[in-house]
C-alpha cells in the first residue's frame, strides 16, 4: 500500500508563511491529480487546492490568491505554499492522490497565532 507522508506544518504568525509538503513512498505517481485538504476542529474536510496532471489548479475561495499547489512528479511529491496566512487557516492539513481508491497522508497541524 502506497504512504503518503506530509510535513512542513507548525506554529506560524498571521501575516506568515508555510510550505507543506507531501511525498509518496511509490514511483508512478505522475498518473494522478493531487489535492490538499483540511480540516479544523469541529468542522468538516474541505477541499482547499487541487492539481491535475497538466498542472491545472483550483482553489477554496477561502485560499485563493494566498495558497499555492503544486506538484513535482519526479520525485513523487505534492506541495501547498501557504502565504499571508490567518488563524482561520489552522486546522490539520492532508494531501491526497486521486488513485483508486485515493490516497491519503495522515495529516499535518497548522496553528497560526493571531
Amino acid at each position: 500500500q502506497v504512504q503518503l507522508v506530509e510535513s512542513g506544518g507548525g506554529l506560524v504568525q498571521t501575516g506568515g508563511s508555510l510550505r507543506l509538503s507531501c511525498v509518496a513512498s511509490a514511483s508512478g505517481f505522475g498518473l494522478y491529480a493531487s489535492a490538499w485538504y483540511r480540516q479544523a476542529p469541529g468542522e468538516e474536510r474541505e477541499r482547499i487546492a487541487y492539481i491535475t496532471t497538466s498542472s491545472t489548479t483550483t482553489y477554496a475561495n477561502s485560499v485563493k490568491g494566498r495558497f499555492t499547489i503544486s506538484h513535482d512528479y519526479a520525485k513523487n511529491a505534492a506541495y501547498l505554499q501557504m502565504n499571508n496566512v490567518k488563524p482561520e487557516d489552522t486546522a490539520t492539513y492532508y494531501c491526497m492522490f486521486e488513485t483508486n481508491p485515493p490516497s491519503w497522508g495522515h495529516g499535518t497541524q497548522v496553528i497560526v497565532s493571531s
